[in-house]
């Protein structure tokens, strides 16, 4: 479902302007694109203009299909391999230190109190262990997931595997490592993994409010989007009055179609609206808000239920995704959320936001660890760039180092 456009990812797509309609069930959608996608594509100029700073020789090559998580940002442009493996190679650098960045606080929290549990000590013994497990429940790993860190800690000091504190170190790591690798495996085929008769793939966001959601399917829209997909929003939080009108703020800003009704309107006929509408013009994701209200989760598993049901009804599979929005700063209160969440939702997957403003980003073990829900994505910053695929190996290199 990645479009392979020569330099479409150096192109905008013009914001034009929305229709508003009169009264009635008719949606609105925002910005204007009500014709199909294959006639808006034929009315394109064939030469598309010539990016500043690319040679002939290189314009004339084919475009390479080499893919890399840190490559999104440059997929379709028509670059020799060595120029593509050059800017891969900055933007890892780039994201690396951006992601280490973002768990500083939490690195503050954990690593460094660590060094100070470890200085002058030459031997492991129950007080450092005592040390440690407290370390490591103020980073908000959790209690449970603690204990289960500390039993594989002593394993290895009983197994003569773990005999100084750099062992101890790295089997901490290691163990990070595991718990994020385990659910991550477990997660289901994201929305550039899917097959391409699968269109177009439903993304489900959930979450009480407060927590970044709209800013975050903003966010995920304009990400998805600048991979080369066809990206539309469905506005299905109808309860909350501000709902519809930021999101339609974060369509302006980057471009993708908006489907909304007026407050009130049933969920389920937005989203029936939208997936008409997704059909309609070749969309390949479609991105759903939904409403938070966990404190009446009766009604609220009601209106899953039935979003769900006309979801499948149809798209083959739909939703395919189910992603639970937690703010890292609640720190336990999260892992309670996911866990109402998960029974309420049928959750496939988390975004952690506000990765960056807090010192309890050891939820994200927590929450991998005691309900097996992989970490899609992370928000590490205000910028509209800011959302990334969580990467298991940047956040505990992150914490370590």
């Amino acid at each position: 479902m990645i479009q392979e456009e020569s330099l479409r990812l150096a192109v905008e797509q013009p914001v034009l302007e929305p229709v508003v309609t009169g009264a009635g069930p008719t949606p609105i959608i925002t910005p204007a694109r009500v014709e199909d996608r294959s006639t808006t594509r034929e009315a394109q100029p064939e030469a598309p203009p010539v990016q500043a700073g690319l040679s002939e020789a290189a314009l004339d090559q084919k475009p390479v299909p080499t893919r890399s998580p840190f490559a999104t940002s440059i997929l379709g442009l028509n670059l020799s391999i060595e120029e593509l493996q050059a800017q891969e190679a900055a933007l890892e650098q780039e994201f690396s230190a951006r992601f280490r960045r973002a768990v500083a606080a939490t690195r503050e929290t954990l690593s460094e109190r660590l060094d100070t549990v470890f200085q002058g000590l030459k031997q492991i013994d129950e007080n450092l262990l005592d040390e440690l497990e407290e370390a490591l429940i103020a980073a908000d790993i959790g209690v449970a997931t603690t204990q289960q860190i500390l039993e594989t800690v002593r394993r290895g000091i009983a197994r003569k595997q773990i005999n100084d504190l750099d062992a101890l170190k790295q089997a901490i790591k290691n163990e990070l490592l595991r718990i994020l690798r385990a659910s991550a495996n477990q997660g289901v085929a994201s929305e550039t993994s899917v097959p391409e008769d699968v269109l177009p793939y439903v993304m489900m966001v959930v979450g009480v409010n407060g927590v970044g959601k709209t800013t975050t399917i903003g966010k995920l829209a304009q990400r998805i989007k600048a991979e080369g997909n066809e990206v539309l929003i469905c506005a299905a939080d109808t309860f909350r009055a501000a709902a519809s009108d930021q999101l339609a703020i974060w369509a302006e800003r980057t471009g993708v179609p908006l489907i909304q009704q007026k407050q009130g309107t049933d969920p389920a006929a937005v989203l029936f609206d939208s997936l008409k509408a997704a059909k309609s013009r070749g969309s390949d994701v479609l991105i759903v808000d939904t409403a938070g209200r966990l404190h009446n989760k009766s009604n609220l598993m009601a209106e899953l239920e039935k979003m769900k049901r006309v979801a499948g009804r149809e798209v083959e599979g739909a939703p395919h995704e189910t992603l639970l929005v937690v703010d890292a700063v609640t720190g336990q209160n999260g892992l309670e959320q996911a866990r109402q969440f998960l029974k309420v939702a049928g959750v496939t997957g988390i975004v952690l936001t506000k990765l960056d403003g807090t010192a309890k980003g050891g939820i994200a073990v927590a929450i991998a660890n005691e309900l097996n829900l992989p970490i899609r994505y992370a928000g590490i910053g205000e910028k509209v760039d800011d959302l990334v695929v969580f990467d298991p190996e940047l956040y505990v290199n992150g914490l370590f180092e």
